[in-house]
């Protein structure tokens, strides 16, 4: 095989960036076609093509990713090589992409991403947003891994894999009941006033089929989507909350909160969802830990 033509790479390099072959032939000052040739030859060389066609777009597939990645790295390379002789050296990182649940809980995103956190030679990019969003991101390979606490729906086209990682016991917390009677479930409910996930939520599903069982209406304070926000609203509140105890693990080790007790039968899951690739990112290979997770739903 021949060494790898840098001027193909380059101009690769920039209608990647552009995303556009207009812009970047503009930019470089080239017409389009001679342009689109360029990248064919690099496409030829590699042995694999680095672009999808999308209406008039064009869109990375997954062999572009990771030649962008790549080539990336060797341009950053010419920077750092001008940077250290100018006396300013620049460290290379490995970069993780990362998608979660605006909904999730903080806590467990921190717990997976614990070992790669404060490392010199990676570089953690976090991005939240709904499951539409992300799963879209991540099949177009702009994210390595969509961290959420459903599955990705599977079917028969379906490129997502689901990888259970944990399963959290659901409880119910609030502030120390001083003076008061240990809470008793579920008689307590009928009067204790309720603050839940929203009915988006498989826990608070869950947790109304248990209240409807044992034919208790609860008072519901606020349905709040966000645990983020529904960790804040139970150590102000007065009443209890539905939340899976390591959403406010830091609330209970200092004893802001208190566990009342665990709703029996309901746990919440939490998934790494991720595409087939050829090319799979070595540090996620590392967190998923695939020898010692459960199988893939």
């Amino acid at each position: 095989m021949r060494n790898l033509n840098f001027n193909h790479l380059r101009y690769f390099w920039a209608v990647a960036h552009e995303g556009s072959l207009t812009r970047a032939a503009a930019q470089m000052n080239l017409s389009q076609s001679a342009l689109s040739v360029q990248i064919q030859k690099l496409e030829h060389q590699v042995g694999h093509q680095l672009f999808d066609r999308v209406g008039r777009k064009l869109v990375l597939n997954e062999a572009g990713q990771i030649a962008l990645d790549y080539a990336d790295t060797v341009f950053k390379a010419g920077d750092e090589l001008l940077s250290t002789l100018r006396g300013r050296p620049i460290d290379s990182r490995q970069v993780l992409r990362v998608g979660a649940l605006t909904t999730l809980s903080r806590n467990f995103q921190l717990e997976f991403l614990r070992p790669l956190v404060g490392r010199p030679d990676v570089e953690l990019i976090v991005r939240s947003g709904n499951m539409r969003d992300l799963l879209a991101q991540l099949e177009m390979h702009a994210l390595d891994v969509v961290l959420a606490n459903k599955p990705a729906q599977r079917e028969a086209r379906s490129p997502f894999r689901n990888h259970l990682l944990n399963e959290q016991p659901v409880s119910l917390v609030g502030r120390p009941r001083t003076g008061k009677a240990m809470f008793r479930f579920p008689e307590d409910l009928r009067t204790e006033p309720l603050l839940l996930p929203s009915l988006d939520s498989d826990i608070r599903v869950a947790f109304d089929r248990v209240l409807e069982l044992a034919n208790i209406m609860p008072i519901i304070l606020a349905e709040v989507d966000d645990m983020a926000m529904l960790r804040l609203l139970a150590r102000e509140r007065e009443g209890v909350t539905l939340v899976p105890p390591i959403v406010v693990r830091d609330e209970l080790d200092a004893g802001i909160l208190v566990e009342h007790c665990r709703i029996p039968e309901v746990t919440e899951n939490f998934y790494a969802i991720v595409t087939k690739r050829r090319f799979p990112n070595q540090l996620l290979s590392g967190l998923l830990n695939d020898d010692a997770e459960p199988p893939s739903q």
